[in-house]
């Protein structure tokens, strides 16, 4: 049936660029996403998806459903952009951020592309009159919140039989990334404030602790195993008088490590040395854990289907226009990175696929969802090689010619592998059936216990 959803995403590509372009133009972080998550809203009403907002007590989360009955396929969308990113479209140099959000990772292309795979298999299922149901996920919050694994925690997927998704990235391949599990810990030191001068003996500094706990965790770094990844941010440092000892002071950690009974352990570590940080400097330390993210767990079985799709569509060539604009924004602004290549900036090939998983380093709440049901994902070149990641760069780029048509690309290639799938039950229980052994034998544990609740970026 891919000519079938090829057709509905061609028909509907205007709608899908309109839908990207806004989330583009208007940048919301983890959980402050209300226009973004309204627009959303309003466009599956129009096409006709049963909406329902507030999933999982989370404001801007929310599904839009159609079909009955089973197979539940689900397509995630994200929207979240990050902070100090603001960047003007096509642009070839860093602009003034200004403070303000940008799409440096590309979820408005992901939110767009999801939602076009979504509405073709409710096309398809009009016109079949086939059963079964396809759900729309808006997730909100992926970076830095990790709001799926919040609706995770919640039930919000424990219906779904399996669920695509997709990424924005300078590569056409299926996602064999073996993700990283994480959890980002707020580390409040506060102590007792007094003259720097005249009475230092009676001050016991917060800033100080931090600092130690900093040191404390660089020795560490060369103690833990090699898929481990520790980054931190301060983000109070006491106030802006040197004359004052400083009473209060607050580090945000992220700890990555490749599973979550590994991330467990370097996770105590980590508390240990702001435990001997306070001790060391007579202040008192609380530890409030803001979010935490399960490793990935694939699927060959979907990669598989999706492997086929992309190979069967084929990945869509850039214009003369597409590589020139390329070109010149690699020489300007992407000069500086090893991968990126002025005389062939897009890679436009697909990548084979063997089978072998691949360990990555980063993390992402799709993690959460894998353990929940079989899942998979694509990644398409929206970007010329060398963007980096979480850049002004690729904010830069999300609005242009080429990322458009890789959104529709992903959306032609989920469509038509959910299709796949529901068409064809075999490839549904082998999936399942995957899916259980690689969870075994405990299954689906959420690393965010009862009680802990999303925070926006702001409100940390």
């Amino acid at each position: 049936m891919s000519n079938f959803s090829n057709t509905v995403i061609d028909n509907i590509q205007d709608k899908l660029k309109e839908v990207s372009d806004f989330l583009w133009d208007n940048p919301e972080t983890a959980f402050s996403e209300t226009k973004s998550a309204a627009y959303l809203c309003k466009v599956l009403c129009e096409e006709g998806f049963t909406v329902e907002e507030g999933l999982a007590d989370i404001a801007t989360a929310f599904s839009g459903s159609f079909g009955n009955g089973k197979p539940v396929i689900a397509f995630l969308g994200e929207y979240d952009a990050l902070s100090n990113l603001a960047q003007e479209a096509g642009v070839m140099e860093k602009g003034d951020d200004k403070g303000c959000p940008g799409h440096g990772c590309g979820h408005n292309l992901l939110g767009a592309g999801s939602l076009g795979a979504a509405i073709a298999v409710k096309r398809y299922l009009e016109q079949t009159k086939s059963p079964g149901t396809v759900v729309f996920f808006g997730c909100p919050g992926e970076e830095g919140g990790s709001g799926k694994a919040f609706m995770a925690r919640d039930g919000v997927f424990d219906g779904v039989d399996v669920a695509f998704t997709w990424h924005p990235q300078s590569e056409n391949k299926v996602n064999v990334n073996l993700n990283l599990a994480n959890c980002q810990i707020l580390y409040k030191f506060n102590g007792i404030s007094s003259h720097a001068g005249t009475q230092p003996h009676l001050g016991r500094s917060a800033l100080d602790a931090l600092e130690l706990m900093n040191v404390g965790v660089n020795f560490l770094r060369e103690h833990m195993p090699m898929t481990a990844r520790i980054h931190y941010a301060i983000t109070n440092t006491g106030g802006f008088s040197p004359n004052v000892v400083q009473s209060h002071a607050e580090v945000l950690y992220l700890i990555r490590s490749a599973d979550l009974s590994d991330l467990a352990e370097l996770r105590e570590r980590v508390d240990n040395i702001a435990d001997g940080a306070a001790l060391m400097t007579g202040t008192t330390v609380e530890k409030q854990l803001i979010k935490a993210c399960s490793n990935a767990v694939t699927n060959h079985t979907l990669l598989s289907v999706l492997y086929d799709k992309m190979q069967e569509i084929g990945a869509p060539v850039p214009t003369e226009e597409d590589l020139s604009f390329a070109s010149e924004f690699t020489k300007k602004a992407l000069s500086q990175y090893k991968a990126a290549n002025a005389e062939h900036p897009i890679r436009y090939d697909i990548l084979p696929y063997n089978g072998t998983n691949v360990q990555s380093y980063g993390s992402s709440d799709v993690g959460d969802v894998s353990w929940v049901c079989p899942t998979a994902q694509i990644t398409t070149a929206t970007y010329p090689l060398g963007a980096p990641g979480h850049s002004w760069q690729k904010t830069s780029y999300g609005k242009s010619n080429l990322a458009h048509k890789a959104t529709l690309y992903a959306a032609k290639v989920l469509a038509a592998a959910a299709i796949e799938v529901m068409e064809n039950e075999e490839i549904l229980e082998k999936a399942k059936q995957e899916h259980k052994e690689r969870t075994s034998p405990d299954g689906y544990i959420c690393p965010i216990p009862k009680g802990v609740v999303p925070k926006a970026i702001d409100k940390i």
